[in-house]
Protein backbone atom coordinates (compact mmCIF):
# COMPACT_ATOMS: atom_id res chain seq x y z
CA UNK A 1 0.00 0.00 0.00
CA UNK A 2 2.57 2.56 0.58
CA UNK A 3 4.82 1.48 -1.83
CA UNK A 4 1.91 2.39 -4.42
CA UNK A 5 1.94 5.97 -2.83
CA UNK A 6 5.56 6.41 -4.55
CA UNK A 7 4.93 4.60 -8.22
CA UNK A 8 4.89 7.98 -9.85
CA UNK A 9 8.52 8.44 -8.40
CA UNK A 10 11.61 7.98 -9.96
CA UNK A 11 14.43 5.51 -8.20
CA UNK A 12 16.78 8.55 -7.61
CA UNK A 13 13.97 10.13 -6.20
CA UNK A 14 13.06 7.77 -3.63
CA UNK A 15 16.98 7.39 -2.69
CA UNK A 16 16.61 10.75 -2.32
CA UNK A 17 13.97 10.68 -0.18
CA UNK A 18 15.49 7.54 1.69
CA UNK A 19 18.76 9.77 2.11
CA UNK A 20 16.23 13.09 3.41
CA UNK A 21 14.61 11.05 5.73
CA UNK A 22 17.78 9.08 7.42
CA UNK A 23 19.13 12.34 8.10
CA UNK A 24 15.97 13.38 9.36
CA UNK A 25 15.73 10.94 11.99
CA UNK A 26 20.01 11.16 12.78
CA UNK A 27 19.18 14.79 13.30
CA UNK A 28 19.12 14.81 16.98
CA UNK A 29 22.56 13.40 17.54
CA UNK A 30 24.06 15.70 14.72
CA UNK A 31 23.04 19.15 15.25
CA UNK A 32 23.22 21.60 18.89
CA UNK A 33 19.84 22.64 20.48
CA UNK A 34 19.53 25.90 18.97
CA UNK A 35 19.77 24.33 15.15
CA UNK A 36 17.08 21.27 16.88
CA UNK A 37 15.12 24.53 17.70
CA UNK A 38 15.03 25.58 14.43
CA UNK A 39 14.33 22.27 13.14
CA UNK A 40 11.18 21.98 15.13
CA UNK A 41 9.58 25.26 14.20
CA UNK A 42 10.63 24.16 10.25
CA UNK A 43 8.41 21.16 10.56
CA UNK A 44 5.51 22.82 12.56
CA UNK A 45 4.73 24.90 9.39
CA UNK A 46 5.52 22.36 6.86
CA UNK A 47 2.83 20.31 9.01
CA UNK A 48 0.28 23.43 9.12
CA UNK A 49 1.46 24.26 5.23
CA UNK A 50 0.18 20.70 4.26
CA UNK A 51 -3.09 20.81 5.90
CA UNK A 52 -3.75 24.28 4.51
CA UNK A 53 -2.45 22.64 1.31
CA UNK A 54 -5.44 20.62 1.36
CA UNK A 55 -8.36 23.68 1.64
CA UNK A 56 -6.59 25.63 -0.88
CA UNK A 57 -4.11 23.79 -3.39
CA UNK A 58 -6.50 20.73 -3.67
CA UNK A 59 -9.77 22.53 -3.60
CA UNK A 60 -8.79 26.11 -4.34
CA UNK A 61 -10.53 27.95 -1.54
CA UNK A 62 -8.25 30.69 -0.02
CA UNK A 63 -8.37 30.55 3.94
CA UNK A 64 -6.22 33.51 5.38
CA UNK A 65 -7.73 32.55 8.94
CA UNK A 66 -5.97 29.27 9.34
CA UNK A 67 -4.80 30.01 12.61
CA UNK A 68 -8.40 29.59 14.16
CA UNK A 69 -8.03 26.11 14.01
CA UNK A 70 -4.51 26.04 15.70
CA UNK A 71 -6.14 28.54 18.30
CA UNK A 72 -8.87 26.58 19.39
CA UNK A 73 -7.14 23.12 19.18
CA UNK A 74 -4.37 24.54 21.42
CA UNK A 75 -6.58 26.38 23.86
CA UNK A 76 -8.97 23.20 24.11
CA UNK A 77 -6.18 20.30 25.14
CA UNK A 78 -4.51 23.19 27.43
CA UNK A 79 -7.49 24.30 29.19
CA UNK A 80 -8.08 20.39 30.11
CA UNK A 81 -4.57 19.63 30.69
CA UNK A 82 -4.09 22.75 33.52
CA UNK A 83 -7.72 22.29 35.00
CA UNK A 84 -8.44 18.64 35.42
CA UNK A 85 -4.56 17.45 33.85
CA UNK A 86 -6.19 15.72 31.29
CA UNK A 87 -2.92 13.98 28.82
CA UNK A 88 -2.94 15.73 25.57
CA UNK A 89 -3.44 13.21 23.43
CA UNK A 90 -7.21 12.75 25.28
CA UNK A 91 -7.57 16.53 24.98
CA UNK A 92 -6.79 15.83 20.78
CA UNK A 93 -9.70 14.01 20.90
CA UNK A 94 -11.20 17.09 22.13
CA UNK A 95 -9.40 19.61 20.10
CA UNK A 96 -10.16 17.72 16.83
CA UNK A 97 -14.17 17.51 16.83
CA UNK A 98 -13.93 21.78 17.73
CA UNK A 99 -11.45 22.45 14.91
CA UNK A 100 -14.03 20.89 12.64
CA UNK A 101 -17.03 22.18 13.79
CA UNK A 102 -15.33 25.67 13.17
CA UNK A 103 -14.14 24.60 9.77
CA UNK A 104 -18.13 23.38 8.74
CA UNK A 105 -19.61 26.72 10.38
CA UNK A 106 -17.21 28.53 8.02
CA UNK A 107 -17.75 26.59 5.11
CA UNK A 108 -21.50 26.40 5.60
CA UNK A 109 -22.08 30.03 5.67
CA UNK A 110 -19.83 30.34 2.63
CA UNK A 111 -20.96 27.82 0.51
CA UNK A 112 -24.20 28.28 1.48
CA UNK A 113 -24.98 31.56 0.46
CA UNK A 114 -22.45 31.44 -2.58
CA UNK A 115 -19.54 33.30 -0.64
CA UNK A 116 -16.00 32.56 -2.66
CA UNK A 117 -12.74 33.99 -3.68
CA UNK A 118 -11.48 36.82 -1.86
CA UNK A 119 -14.66 36.96 0.40
CA UNK A 120 -14.27 34.11 1.42
CA UNK A 121 -10.46 34.88 2.48
CA UNK A 122 -12.18 38.02 4.19
CA UNK A 123 -14.86 35.51 6.04
CA UNK A 124 -11.85 33.46 7.37
CA UNK A 125 -10.14 35.98 8.66
CA UNK A 126 -13.16 37.63 10.22
CA UNK A 127 -13.73 34.25 12.39
CA UNK A 128 -9.79 34.65 13.55
CA UNK A 129 -9.88 37.86 14.33
CA UNK A 130 -13.56 37.12 16.60
CA UNK A 131 -11.62 34.29 18.41
CA UNK A 132 -8.55 36.62 18.95
CA UNK A 133 -10.95 39.06 20.71
CA UNK A 134 -12.98 36.97 22.41
CA UNK A 135 -10.12 34.88 23.82
CA UNK A 136 -8.90 37.79 25.14
CA UNK A 137 -11.23 38.49 27.40
CA UNK A 138 -11.89 35.11 28.27
CA UNK A 139 -10.96 34.94 31.73
CA UNK A 140 -11.61 31.13 32.27
CA UNK A 141 -8.51 30.46 29.86
CA UNK A 142 -6.12 33.21 31.41
CA UNK A 143 -7.52 35.95 28.94
CA UNK A 144 -4.54 38.74 27.81
CA UNK A 145 -2.55 37.38 30.72
CA UNK A 146 -2.30 34.37 29.18
CA UNK A 147 -2.94 30.56 30.20
CA UNK A 148 0.58 28.63 31.34
CA UNK A 149 1.10 25.31 31.20
CA UNK A 150 3.01 23.64 34.26
CA UNK A 151 6.58 21.80 33.26
CA UNK A 152 8.03 20.77 37.13
CA UNK A 153 6.59 17.20 38.72
CA UNK A 154 7.13 14.89 35.72
CA UNK A 155 9.84 12.40 34.39
CA UNK A 156 12.10 13.54 31.51
CA UNK A 157 10.68 12.33 28.63
CA UNK A 158 7.09 11.79 29.76
CA UNK A 159 5.71 11.46 26.20
CA UNK A 160 1.59 10.31 27.43
CA UNK A 161 2.30 14.38 28.62
CA UNK A 162 4.24 15.75 26.38
CA UNK A 163 6.58 16.81 28.70
CA UNK A 164 10.34 16.66 27.64
CA UNK A 165 13.14 18.08 25.96
CA UNK A 166 13.39 19.39 22.03
CA UNK A 167 14.13 15.66 21.19
CA UNK A 168 11.03 14.10 22.28
CA UNK A 169 9.11 17.26 20.52
CA UNK A 170 11.57 17.03 17.14
CA UNK A 171 10.40 13.64 16.49
CA UNK A 172 6.66 14.07 17.30
CA UNK A 173 6.30 16.99 15.12
CA UNK A 174 8.85 14.86 12.17
CA UNK A 175 5.86 11.84 12.74
CA UNK A 176 2.90 14.17 11.95
CA UNK A 177 4.53 15.37 9.03
CA UNK A 178 5.13 12.17 7.97
CA UNK A 179 1.95 11.24 8.48
CA UNK A 180 0.03 14.65 7.01
CA UNK A 181 2.61 13.77 3.90
CA UNK A 182 0.70 10.37 3.17
CA UNK A 183 -2.84 11.36 4.22
CA UNK A 184 -2.67 13.86 1.62
CA UNK A 185 -1.14 11.94 -1.10
CA UNK A 186 -4.01 9.53 -0.63
CA UNK A 187 -6.81 12.03 -0.46
CA UNK A 188 -5.02 13.71 -3.47
CA UNK A 189 -4.91 10.13 -5.43
CA UNK A 190 -8.76 9.33 -4.38
CA UNK A 191 -12.15 10.00 -6.14
CA UNK A 192 -12.07 12.94 -3.76
CA UNK A 193 -8.88 14.16 -4.61
CA UNK A 194 -9.74 14.66 -8.25
CA UNK A 195 -12.95 16.36 -7.49
CA UNK A 196 -11.41 18.66 -5.91
CA UNK A 197 -8.99 19.31 -8.23
CA UNK A 198 -11.92 19.82 -11.19
CA UNK A 199 -13.20 22.16 -8.76
CA UNK A 200 -10.13 24.06 -8.21
CA UNK A 201 -9.59 24.47 -11.74
CA UNK A 202 -13.22 25.28 -12.65
CA UNK A 203 -16.00 25.30 -10.58
CA UNK A 204 -18.69 25.75 -12.60
CA UNK A 205 -17.91 23.06 -15.16
CA UNK A 206 -16.73 20.58 -12.62
CA UNK A 207 -20.90 21.70 -11.18
CA UNK A 208 -21.88 20.98 -15.01
CA UNK A 209 -19.97 17.58 -15.05
CA UNK A 210 -22.40 16.54 -12.34
CA UNK A 211 -20.11 17.07 -9.07
CA UNK A 212 -21.46 18.12 -5.64
CA UNK A 213 -19.07 20.91 -5.27
CA UNK A 214 -20.95 22.07 -2.34
CA UNK A 215 -20.52 18.64 -0.25
CA UNK A 216 -16.29 18.55 -1.41
CA UNK A 217 -15.60 21.65 -0.38
CA UNK A 218 -17.38 21.26 2.64
CA UNK A 219 -15.35 18.39 3.31
CA UNK A 220 -11.91 19.79 1.87
CA UNK A 221 -12.83 22.48 5.00
CA UNK A 222 -13.25 19.61 7.38
CA UNK A 223 -10.72 18.06 6.85
CA UNK A 224 -7.78 20.72 6.55
CA UNK A 225 -9.62 22.41 10.19
CA UNK A 226 -9.29 19.03 11.57
CA UNK A 227 -5.77 18.03 9.83
CA UNK A 228 -4.45 21.23 11.84
CA UNK A 229 -5.95 20.77 14.90
CA UNK A 230 -2.74 18.53 16.40
CA UNK A 231 -0.26 21.80 15.37
CA UNK A 232 -2.71 23.81 17.71
CA UNK A 233 -2.23 21.06 20.60
CA UNK A 234 1.55 20.21 19.75
CA UNK A 235 2.77 24.10 19.34
CA UNK A 236 0.74 24.18 23.09
CA UNK A 237 2.74 22.13 24.94
CA UNK A 238 5.78 22.69 22.83
CA UNK A 239 5.63 26.33 24.41
CA UNK A 240 4.42 26.29 27.49
CA UNK A 241 2.10 29.12 27.28
CA UNK A 242 -0.91 30.50 24.87
CA UNK A 243 -1.68 34.18 24.70
CA UNK A 244 -4.77 34.80 22.29
CA UNK A 245 -3.15 37.90 20.57
CA UNK A 246 -0.25 35.53 19.75
CA UNK A 247 -1.99 32.45 18.49
CA UNK A 248 -5.31 33.65 17.05
CA UNK A 249 -2.90 36.62 15.20
CA UNK A 250 -3.32 37.08 11.39
CA UNK A 251 0.28 37.28 11.22
CA UNK A 252 0.51 33.67 12.29
CA UNK A 253 -1.79 33.06 9.83
CA UNK A 254 0.30 34.02 6.63
CA UNK A 255 2.96 32.33 8.25
CA UNK A 256 1.23 28.64 7.48
CA UNK A 257 -0.32 29.89 4.12
CA UNK A 258 3.45 31.41 3.14
CA UNK A 259 5.02 27.74 3.19
CA UNK A 260 2.64 26.12 0.52
CA UNK A 261 2.68 29.70 -1.67
CA UNK A 262 6.63 29.67 -1.78
CA UNK A 263 7.52 25.41 -2.25
CA UNK A 264 4.31 25.46 -4.59
CA UNK A 265 0.82 25.25 -3.51
CA UNK A 266 -1.17 21.85 -4.29
CA UNK A 267 2.51 20.24 -4.04
CA UNK A 268 2.82 17.53 -1.50
CA UNK A 269 6.47 18.52 -1.68
CA UNK A 270 5.85 22.48 -1.83
CA UNK A 271 4.91 23.06 1.95
CA UNK A 272 8.07 21.12 3.27
CA UNK A 273 10.57 23.24 0.84
CA UNK A 274 8.47 26.41 1.63
CA UNK A 275 8.60 25.90 5.11
CA UNK A 276 12.46 24.94 4.93
CA UNK A 277 13.35 27.61 3.05
CA UNK A 278 11.54 30.73 4.77
CA UNK A 279 12.39 29.56 8.23
CA UNK A 280 16.37 28.84 7.32
CA UNK A 281 16.72 31.86 5.18
CA UNK A 282 14.93 33.87 7.87
CA UNK A 283 17.44 32.63 10.70
CA UNK A 284 20.53 32.81 9.06
CA UNK A 285 19.21 36.79 7.75
CA UNK A 286 18.88 37.24 11.74
CA UNK A 287 22.02 35.74 12.45
CA UNK A 288 24.05 38.01 10.09
CA UNK A 289 22.20 41.27 11.60
CA UNK A 290 23.06 40.11 15.08
CA UNK A 291 26.61 39.61 13.92
CA UNK A 292 27.23 42.72 12.21
CA UNK A 293 24.98 44.57 15.43
CA UNK A 294 22.41 45.87 13.20
CA UNK A 295 18.85 45.93 14.24
CA UNK A 296 16.34 46.52 11.73
CA UNK A 297 12.45 46.19 13.10
CA UNK A 298 10.82 43.73 10.88
CA UNK A 299 13.37 42.24 9.20
CA UNK A 300 11.93 38.85 9.00
CA UNK A 301 8.49 40.06 7.80
CA UNK A 302 10.43 42.48 4.87
CA UNK A 303 12.71 39.34 3.89
CA UNK A 304 9.57 37.13 3.49
CA UNK A 305 7.88 39.75 1.75
CA UNK A 306 10.64 40.10 -0.60
CA UNK A 307 10.99 36.29 -1.28
CA UNK A 308 7.06 36.08 -2.26
CA UNK A 309 7.94 38.88 -4.40
CA UNK A 310 10.35 36.69 -6.17
CA UNK A 311 7.99 33.73 -6.12
CA UNK A 312 5.42 35.38 -7.76
CA UNK A 313 7.84 36.72 -10.57
CA UNK A 314 9.94 34.19 -10.69
CA UNK A 315 8.39 30.79 -10.03
CA UNK A 316 4.40 31.72 -9.89
CA UNK A 317 3.89 28.09 -9.22
CA UNK A 318 6.56 27.76 -6.11
CA UNK A 319 9.75 26.25 -6.36
CA UNK A 320 9.42 22.60 -6.10
CA UNK A 321 8.08 22.06 -9.56
CA UNK A 322 11.42 23.44 -10.91
CA UNK A 323 13.33 21.62 -8.32
CA UNK A 324 11.69 18.16 -8.98
CA UNK A 325 11.97 18.78 -12.83
CA UNK A 326 15.76 19.63 -12.27
CA UNK A 327 16.49 16.79 -10.07
CA UNK A 328 14.66 14.76 -12.24
CA UNK A 329 13.37 12.78 -9.12
CA UNK A 330 9.19 12.59 -10.36
CA UNK A 331 8.04 10.18 -13.38
CA UNK A 332 6.80 12.31 -16.55
CA UNK A 333 3.12 11.48 -17.32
Amino acid sequence: MISRLFDDITVRGQALLAVILALALAAPWIVNDYLLSVLIVTLYFAYTGQAWNVMMGFAGQLSLGHAIYVGLAAYAAAWLFVQFKVSPWIGLVAAIPIAALCGAIIGFLAFRFRVSGVYFAILTIAFAEFARIGFDHFTAVGGSAGLFLPVSGYAKYDLWNLRGGPEMFYYLILAMVIGAFLICRALLRSRLGYYWLAIREDEQAARALGIDTFRCKMIAVVVSAAMTAPAGVFIAFYNNNLFPEQVFHISQSIEIILAPFIGGAGTLFGPIIGAALLQWLAEGLRVVLETVGVDVPGAKQVFFGVLLLVVVVAAPEGFWPGIAAWLKITRRK
